[in-house]
């Protein structure tokens, strides 16, 4: 085994990111775009592909629409941040290293955790070796290609969350012939006010698919997913949706973990058992006065900015302020023309106001592609990106200021 180790030295800061999702790659290009001018501090971003995966809109890729290709050095270029192509294979918190596809080994002086969530195919025997899901673009190449060469015949929708609406309502509508079956416990929409949620059930039954509700599957087999109360849907795919599970390496490494595996955090996004990592993103059990931070990418992004310019401020000399955020939409496709779009309290919860139609889907759209002006506007103005919701005194923690 070829051992290559990058030490920093005592001139410059290394801060590694690890994960280039909507969270890592804020955290990179802001944190980079401030320090560019400085030889003090160096940024390196590692993520096992070159490409971005631009997790909102793989339900698209998964149909076979084309979708624009974003390059991670690319979004990088003009910042001065190194990327680093590779798996994370372990870190290593009191020696500060991080080891990359097992035979290179990276040192850090600050971390970025971001390795992010991926769909959960262990918690129901038979996930693994027999569904598909949409955790990248090669997974959804591999359902489009099945989808493409099916015909006729029944596709199982498992999860009855955002990611399994927005799935079902694509199939449907791309591949009218199909027979689409939208499985899961809670009824579509279900944090919805009773308007959007109906309206989001009206079309998802106007594009045929077959909503159920109220089911446990406990088994998917290569033709079939058995249910809790011992009946059965026969399946020609299994597309799995329903639930997350991060990377064991934090867990690994030491890190102080949640009951799911992410990386407790204190006010400031630094882990509360080692001050020198930080977590953003799906990685993080972030604590907000209204509890525990959801994944999604509107809150993500915000993590990473946050995340950067703490370690600014701590290599400044100054305290890094705690982090606060407020939810402020639910935007859920309905396929290419339809969508709804839930407007919410910072906790999550509905607001009265919503849309729907064509001016929703229009909406989501501007939504799904505001990332890439938002990087690029960090890149020649690092402090476009510090703006979000707060939250005003739904996101307010006790005793923390």
């Amino acid at each position: 085994m070829i051992t290559h180790s990058e030490t920093g030295t005592a001139a410059t800061h290394h801060v590694l990111i690890l994960g280039a999702g909507y969270a890592g790659m804020a955290a990179a290009i802001q944190l980079a775009a401030r320090v560019r001018r400085r030889e003090d501090v160096r940024v390196t971003l590692v993520n096992p592909q070159e490409r971005f995966t631009e997790r909102l809109r793989l339900h698209m890729s998964a149909t076979g629409q084309q979708v624009a290709g974003m390059n991670i050095p690319d979004l990088l270029e003009g910042t001065g941040a190194r990327f680093v192509r590779g798996w994370v294979t372990a870190v290593d918190v009191t020696a500060k290293t991080v080891r990359i596809d097992d035979n290179r080994v990276l040192h850090y002086d600050t971390l970025v955790y971001g390795l992010g969530s991926v769909t959960d195919t262990a918690a129901v025997p038979g996930v693994e070796d027999h569904a598909y899901t949409l955790d990248g673009a090669q997974d959804a190449g591999l359902l489009a290609d099945r989808l493409a060469r099916l015909g006729r015949g029944t596709v199982v929708v498992g999860g009855s969350g955002l990611t399994g609406v927005e799935s079902a309502a694509e199939i449907a509508e791309r591949y009218p012939e199909l027979n689409v079956v939208l499985l899961g416990w809670q009824e579509p929409g279900a944090a919805m006010s009773p308007k959007p949620k109906a309206y989001l059930q009206a079309t998802l039954a106007r594009l045929g698919v077959q909503v159920r509700s109220g089911i446990e599957v406990v088994k998917v087999l290569p033709d079939s997913v058995e249910l809790a109360d011992g009946r059965s849907i026969a399946a020609d795919v299994v597309l799995w949706t329903s639930g997350t599970q991060v990377s064991p390496l934090a867990s690994a490494a030491g890190l102080t973990v949640d009951e799911r595996g992410r990386v407790v955090t204190d006010a400031t996004l630094r882990s509360v058992s080692h001050p020198d990592v930080y977590a953003v993103g799906d990685a993080a059990a972030i604590r907000q006065g209204y509890g525990v931070m959801h994944g999604t990418c509107q809150g993500g992004m915000p993590t990473g900015v946050h995340a950067a310019v703490s370690i600014l401020r701590t290599l400044n000399g100054k305290r890094p302020k705690p982090f606060r955020f407020g939810y402020y939409h639910t935007p859920v496709s309905l396929g290419r023309h339809d969508a709804v779009v839930q407007f919410t309290h910072p906790d999550d919860s509905p607001r009265r106001v919503y849309l729907t139609g064509r001016m929703a889907a229009r909406y989501k759209e501007t939504v799904t592609a505001s990332p890439w002006p938002t990087y690029g506007r960090m890149k020649k103005m690092p402090a476009s990106g510090a703006f979000w919701p707060h939250g005003g005194r739904f996101t307010r923690v006790r005793g923390v200021r």
